[in-house]
């Protein structure tokens, strides 16, 4: 029977049959000795034989909980990010076969993620590599350009086309920078530098960034929060992740739009909330908005890459921290970004 292949159960088995055996053959021999007087030790005996059988079971279960023990601990350090674990399955036995295959699944699982660093490591290099090579025949291309649009003079045509030229220009590079931001994110490559920082500080220089452009489109950024409100994290990265919430409503918000930055706290989280009062986005593309070159067929953005959600998703998570959207069509969005204290 497979039951019996693990020995510690053969062995408690084969003490609790050896102690019935035992009081058994004991207390035919009282009652052949002396049949009158034999139920005072028949019942000592059978005392004795409990007591024997209760020892057995406790120590089989004692060393079974060790195990187990020794099992859940080491999970827990798995889980908690230590990769070399070992449970020890050195017997025969179903537990044994289970703490085997929980040992194989743990090997896999560090090989896959050691795979997926690599593929990381090397994506990384790769976009690495192709950028630095972009940023020469880039430069060269601004450069040509601006020539050929002094050289143009009066000629319209040539200098609708230079500014087009230009626009998309810098389009690639913004993918570039997008694309070598994300990937680094990625592999882990890029540790933020976090420190005490105050939100209306923040809010302030993001605002300051947009507000050439939101002028120019007759829209407003306003800023509400309170002044002493502060957040631990990297100010940089942080204001890249505000900032492209704040692009994406410019982007989808008509002349005289109100763009919103909220900061509040909660008795556990710090909250931050970019709103608009814009086209709204469908409700068939709320789940996908964070999807790397996303682009909606209902966006009015021709311009965009669909890599500013997605950057901004990796820094927020980057900071222990969650993002969500609410969204109705024809009246606004809401991008809220959610921090524990």
């Amino acid at each position: 029977m497979e039951l019996f292949a693990n020995q510690k159960i053969k062995g408690l088995f084969t003490g609790i049959l050896w102690c019935i055996l035992s009081a058994t053959l004991l207390s035919l021999c009282l009652l052949a000795l002396c049949a009158e007087a034999a139920s005072l030790p028949i019942l000592l005996v059978y005392l004795c034989m409990s007591a024997l059988i209760l020892l057995l079971c406790y120590r089989y279960f004692k060393v079974q909980h060790r195990l187990m023990e020794n099992a859940i601990l080491q999970i827990t350090e798995y889980l908690s990010g230590s990769r070399d674990i070992t449970i020890e399955c050195n017997d025969e036995g179903e537990l044994y076969r289970l703490f085997h295959e929980v040992n194989s699944l743990v090997a896999i699982l560090n090989a896959h993620a050691e795979n997926e660093k690599r593929a990381k490591k090397f994506l990384k290099n790769t976009i690495s590599d192709i950028s630095h090579q972009l940023k020469t025949p880039l430069a060269a291309l601004n450069i040509y350009n601006g020539i050929i649009q002094d050289e143009a003079g009066e000629l319209p045509t040539v200098q609708e086309f230079c500014r087009r030229s230009e626009q998309e220009l810098d389009r690639i590079e913004s993918l570039v920078q997008s694309l070598l931001k994300i990937t680094k994110l990625d592999a882990g490559m890029i540790v933020p530098e976090k420190s005490s920082e105050k939100i209306a500080r923040l809010a302030e220089r993001v605002k300051e960034h947009f507000l050439f452009r939101a002028k120019q489109e007759g829209k407003e950024l306003r800023l509400l929060g309170g002044e002493e409100l502060c957040l631990l994290c990297d100010p940089n990265w942080m204001e890249e992740a505000i900032g492209n919430l704040v692009k994406n409503a410019l982007d989808h918000t008509e002349k005289g739009g109100l763009i919103q930055i909220e900061w509040r706290s909660f008795a556990s989280i710090l909250q931050i909330t970019v709103q608009d009062n814009g086209s709204g986005i469908p409700p068939e593309d709320l789940h996908h908005i964070f999807k790397r070159f996303y682009r909606s067929r209902f966006s009015k953005d021709t311009q965009g890459i669909g890599l500013g959600l997605p950057l901004t998703k990796a820094i927020v998570e980057a900071h222990n921290g969650t993002i969500e959207v609410d969204s109705q069509p024809g009246i606004g969005t809401s991008f809220i970004m959610n921090f524990l204290i």
